[in-house]
């Protein structure tokens, strides 16, 4: 290693982000519950709108994302002007670290939050805090007590990944009150459409000048593989946000097949009444085989075993019958099992296995 080149302090202490397994050696047409993907996949809406792109691959995209950013506006009765769009949510957040949290900085989370902000707060050089929840549940009162002069950022995802678990709006209010002067609260919504009549926060961010939220197209418009996804907050911190976007960091394909998926609320629906529908049938299934779970308001659930020996090895049994779902130990969480809720065949089928493996005991 050449010790003369070396990158900023805490880069070297990020633990690689790894997504979840989509193959299972030796085992073909292998079922994906590992990833929290839409099953149905995106509209019909916006594979037309996506198809429609090849005819323009030679083109440069707009910089301002206008038309994308006001679709998204009309749908959630947004100001479009303080809308940001990037590639996944996850480049919003990068944004965030990058632009309000640096060396002597804090950033906040909970223990059981998704892995990006750690990341993001390394790649700054901040320090990340880690905050316990209750009962794997965000706690208000314990994130207010570790807000410090240093605190910069403080990251909550409601619903949260892994968990499931959501605190009220009015809880969220109360954290934004209570935050330290200089504190920005980030709410990421990449779950929200999960939630019926849930705005992902988006009303405080209207009303309140330390609240941004993240969303994203990933989840219920079944656009993983496309990376598109967007913030709403204040004018200042969008404006600062976009001194530091890349003017084209999202291309024709991604805008316009997000604007059409946004604008098909009807097929974002359909998913939901249908998650809502499996999401209690999985759980109510794998209570009765002693596999408990939290009430979940996303699109997976996250299953909890006796022991770590126990979870890992129901995973490895899952895998061998072609099942694949998500260990989630780099979440502090090594005895569950994190199983997105897929389409009913496929829930059924996890289901049985698990009931299988219980049964070989």
């Amino acid at each position: 290693m050449n010790e003369t080149i070396r990158p900023q302090p805490g880069i070297l202490d990020i633990a690689l982000y790894q997504g979840g397994k989509a193959h299972v050696a030796g085992v073909a047409n292998a079922v994906k519950l590992s990833s929290n993907e839409n099953p149905f996949g995106p509209s019909d809406k916006a594979k037309e709108a996506f198809a429609k792109t090849v005819h323009n691959l030679h083109r440069y995209p707009n910089t301002d994302h206008k038309a994308l950013r006001e679709a998204i506006g009309e749908v959630h009765h947004l100001d479009a002007d303080r809308i940001i769009c990037g590639v996944g949510s996850d480049e919003i957040i990068t944004f965030l670290c990058q632009a309000y949290a640096g060396p002597r900085d804090e950033v906040v989370f909970t223990e059981h939050g998704f892995l990006m902000y750690r990341i993001n707060t390394l790649a700054v050089g901040a320090t990340p805090v880690e905050v316990p929840e209750r009962e794997r549940m965000t706690d208000v009162d314990a994130i207010l007590k570790a807000c410090t002069n240093r605190t910069k950022l403080v990251f909550i995802a409601n619903p949260n990944n892994p968990t499931g678990t959501m605190i009220s709006p009015a809880e969220m209010e109360r954290l934004a009150e209570g935050l330290p002067k200089q504190a920005i609260l980030v709410i990421d919504g990449a779950y929200a459409e999960y939630v019926e009549g849930y705005d992902g926060g988006a009303g405080l961010a209207t009303a309140r000048e330390n609240v941004f939220v993240t969303r994203t197209f990933s989840k219920i418009y079944g656009l993983g593989g496309l990376r598109i996804g967007w913030g709403y907050g204040p004018r200042h911190i969008i404006d600062v946000l976009n001194r530091i976007r890349g003017p084209f960091n999202l291309s024709n394909t991604q805008l316009e097949t997000a604007e059409a998926a946004v604008r098909d609320q009807e097929w974002v629906t359909k998913c939901r009444t249908e998650n809502a529908r499996m999401r209690h049938w999985l759980a109510e299934a794998l209570a009765e085989i002693g596999v408990p779970s939290d009430i979940s308001m996303a699109n997976f659930v996250l299953a909890r075993f006796g022991s770590v020996e126990e979870a890992e090895a129901c995973d490895e049994f899952l895998q061998a019958q072609g099942l694949i779902v998500r260990r989630v130990a780099g979440y502090n969480l090594p005895n569950c099992l994190r199983i997105t809720v897929g389409d009913e065949a496929s829930c059924r089928r996890v289901a049985h296995a698990v009931g299988q493996f219980k049964g070989l005991k």
